[in-house]
């Protein structure tokens, strides 16, 4: 296969300016990966990325790294914009990496902004999944990582709708790995908890917090494990299992 021991040797990552998604193929790159597609909104900011990924190595051994305009909030062009990533090769893992955060104080304000959040980090994310499931499970290999969160496990009063929406995230990506078992296509679901990025940025950070290169760090070896569930860092599913199973009513008077 390809995509064996968890070094695929082309990868299209659908958020391509994310910095999970760079620092993942950063260390990809660095092992096996030969061929790159970053799928995002057309911007300084993707072609940047996309620069930043072609001078990882030398010349003689470099590595091809397009890009791809892709839009979370437009399904419609979904199927034929990552269609034509397919048409030109097997791809051997594809990592689904936007999302928006939102803000919510003001999103419960304004529910069409909460509708946006819910629409870009779960229905993109339905649509785009299954496309790309679709495409693997047509070419018989590779493996879809799925960025869930910790959020989404139990969904606190303080980002319920950010909340929601992963939770939505992570039981479809559950369901959609149950529906490719046994077809040759890996799906793995990746539950950071509070990641260092731009996105998390001016926001108090929350105890165990980690690193876009920590995440990184936790899929490579999850695709190396066939794991279909990472957390990061792995001490947070015994905090996630343990607040699970708090009563609501002590719950929603946690500091969380």
């Amino acid at each position: 296969m390809k995509d064996a021991f968890g070094a695929p040797q082309s990868l299209l990552v659908l958020g391509g300016t994310s910095e999970i998604g760079l620092a993942t193929a950063r260390r990809l790159i660095a092992r096996r990966t030969r061929t790159v597609w970053l799928a995002g909104r057309p911007s300084p900011a993707l072609e940047a990325a996309a620069a930043s990924l072609r001078g990882l190595r030398p010349e003689e051994d470099a590595v091809t790294v397009r890009t791809l305009p892709f839009d979370a909030l437009d399904p419609a062009a979904h199927e034929e914009t990552l269609g034509k990533v397919f048409a030109e090769g097997d791809v051997d893992m594809v990592l689904l990496a936007f999302g928006v955060l939102g803000d919510q104080g003001r999103d419960e304000a304004a529910p069409l902004a909460a509708v946006r959040v819910a629409q870009t980090n779960y229905t993109g994310a339905v649509s785009a999944g299954l496309i790309c499931a679709n495409a693997l499970r047509a070419q018989g290999h590779g493996s879809l990582v799925v960025l869930s969160s910790v959020a989404g496990e139990r969904v606190r009063r303080a980002n319920f709708i950010y909340g929601s929406s992963k939770a939505g995230l992570d039981a479809f990506a559950q369901g959609l790995g149950d529906a490719l078992h046994g077809s040759g296509v890996h799906v793995m679901v990746v539950r950071p908890g509070f990641v260092r990025t731009r996105m998390t940025a001016g926001l108090s950070e929350a105890p165990m917090a980690t690193t876009p290169e920590a995440v990184a760090h936790a899929i490579e070896q999850g695709l190396w494990r066939r794991s279909e569930t990472v957390w990061v860092p792995g001490a947070m599913r015994l905090v996630m299992s343990a607040l699970r199973h708090v009563p609501r009513t002590v719950f929603r008077r946690l500091p969380l």
